[in-house]
Formats: structure tokens, sequence, C-alpha cells
């Protein structure tokens, strides 16, 4: 499933255990929870028994953007595509990266019979509505959820 965008930029799965821990980098800006690339694989190992993929753009060989994403069905949605995780390197923002890789999950969504593509994002991720908002992704409810006290 690799895609060349333009010249020198590919889309392309990352689906092995040393292509997950080489990303870590990346996803620890958007996941600074995660301690190092061994739980990142050990998460993604277990996530990928129910659906989710990751999927990253390169750029002249180097990964600058990456979405974690998984495609399900539920009542309210019918088929969906869920996008889990969805980064751009901090060095690397404002030069389209994260527009071609939501095209592109747009695109594979659609090619798995999905009717819509749905994500999350913190109340107070202005910049990150304001992209949304462009790439045509409206706000359309809001989740709420109920934390357990950790033992």
């Amino acid at each position: 499933m690799n895609t060349v965008v333009s010249g020198q930029i590919q889309i392309r799965l990352i689906d092995t255990a040393a292509d997950v821990a080489a990303s870590f980098p990346l996803m620890h800006q958007l996941r600074p929870h995660l301690k190092d690339a061994d739980e990142l694989v050990t998460r993604w190992q277990r996530q990928a028994q129910d659906g989710y993929r990751m999927a990253g753009l390169w750029d002249r060989g180097r990964l600058v953007a990456l979405a974690g994403y998984r495609h399900a069905e539920n009542l309210v949605y019918g088929p969906y595509c869920y996008v889990d995780d969805l980064v751009t390197d901090a060095d690397a923002r404002s030069g389209g990266y994260g527009q071609k890789l939501l095209d592109w999950l747009k695109t594979q969504a659609q090619a798995q019979g999905c009717g819509r593509l749905v994500l999350d994002t913190p109340l107070d991720n202005v910049l990150g509505h304001r992209f949304y908002y462009r790439n045509g992704l409206l706000a359309r409810a809001l989740r709420f959820n109920y934390l357990f006290e950790q033992t």
C-alpha cells in the first residue's frame, strides 16, 4: 500500500516492529506519556489485534508525519475510519504533510467502504481545530469520559 504523492514524498504502512520502533521519536511528540520505543511496539502489537494500523509520510527518506487508525463499525456511524493518532514533526509543520496524510487516510477509508473519518482532539487544541476544519472535518459531538482511579 505504498503511495508516491509527489517527487520524494512517499506514504506507506508502518507495519513491522522495527519500523514502529523507528517511528517512536515522532509518535512521542504526540504521545509524550509513552516512555520508550519498546512500549510503543508492545501497544501497537496489542492494538493491531483489533485492526489498528500505522501509516507514515516520508519526505526524502525522513519520516515527517504519521497516523494511527482503524476501521470500525457502530450504530452511530455505520462503517467508519477512526484516526487514533495524527502528528507532523514539529520541525516540519505547515509544510502540507498533515494534509497529504489526511487526504491519504480519506482515500483509504472510502476505498474500504467507510462512510466517515472520525477523530478526537482536545478542546484546547485550537491550531488542530483550524487544521481539521480546513480539511473538511466538522465538530459534530463532544465526547464525555469517566476516569477510573489508577491503583
